[in-house]
């Protein structure tokens, strides 16, 4: 009797398994590499009569919400988010958290963003969070380099709070890597579209320091594709140049995102009845990412 119980459960656990079935740990990101036929084969088939095509130039690298920011990509002035608004003014915006002060500014996208995961938060039973800076213009970067030096501040077109996308979080009670607030940003960020973008194991990669505080707005799908091959955003944008086209399935959508190296002009095609976005990495092309209808 044992014995057929445990081949039972081992029979079981392969069903599960081939399935690709987590009943107990939540959706499952699934992602699905082609090969250079295929992938020739999906760029042959937007070339029927339901496309939009897209013209991209090679200021397109240089704008979106995948833009890779370091000591050897800088930002550059079309990369800055033009919606950027000051937190402390956006009473309705800021519900559920706190503002350091009243010069903290973040693109109003990425404070509405933020907002959910914190409504999700919330839920959870975690509630102290506080955002202690956001988007900083290159003279306030110049002016923090100067007082904290290189070992906590970086020069001014090279920090990523530059672009809007990003934002330090803080917790009311106690440091981030010891906080409830920080360990519910570093397990559930990713679904709404942020990654912890220094982590304690990327440090050789990103060449900064662990900063359980500074996240980063990617959007989904690319933060669940990260979360799930444990990328930083540096492994992440190498990796769709080596892939060039993948497909996402993740909380029963699918999405498909394409990797084009751009060096004078291109023009990218898209099925007309898709939802779509385009992202330059910063250094020498762009992702397309399709919301599959």
């Amino acid at each position: 009797m044992k014995k057929w119980g445990f081949l039972l459960l081992l029979l079981l656990s392969l069903c599960l398994s081939f399935l690709k079935i987590e009943p107990f740990f939540g959706p499952k990101v699934e992602i699905q590499k082609y090969s250079q036929y295929t992938y020739d084969e999906v760029e042959d088939s937007t070339t029927t009569e339901n496309i939009t095509k897209n013209e991209i130039t090679k200021e397109d690298i240089y704008q979106g919400n995948l833009l890779l920011v370091n000591s050897e990509y800088p930002v550059h002035p079309e990369s800055i988010k033009s919606d950027v608004i000051n937190l402390s003014t956006q009473n309705e915006m800021t519900k559920g958290y706190g503002v350091k002060d009243s010069d903290i500014y973040l693109s109003k996208y990425i404070a509405s963003r933020f907002t959910d995961m914190i409504t999700a938060a919330e839920k959870d039973g975690v509630e102290n969070y506080s955002i202690t800076s956001g988007f900083r213009d290159f003279e306030k970067q110049s002016i923090l380099y100067q007082e904290m030096g290189s070992a906590y501040a970086l020069p001014a077109g090279y920090s990523e709070h530059n672009l809007g996308l990003s934002l330090d979080v803080g917790s009311t009670q106690m440091k981030m890597a010891e906080a409830p607030e920080g360990k519910w940003i570093e397990k559930n960020a990713w679904k709404y579209g942020f990654i912890l973008r220094y982590p304690k194991d990327k440090t050789d990669v990103t060449g900064i320091q662990y900063e359980p505080w500074h996240i980063r707005y990617v959007g989904l799908p690319h933060s669940a594709v990260m979360k799930e091959k444990n990328f930083a955003l540096e492994e992440y944008l190498e990796y769709l140049k080596k892939e060039k086209h993948i497909s996402v399935r993740y909380n029963g959508k699918k999405y498909t995102i394409t990797y084009y190296p751009i060096s004078q002009r291109k023009t990218i095609n898209v099925q007309g009845n898709s939802q779509y976005e385009i992202s330059g990495n910063n250094m020498d092309g762009v992702i397309v990412t399709v919301f599959e209808p």
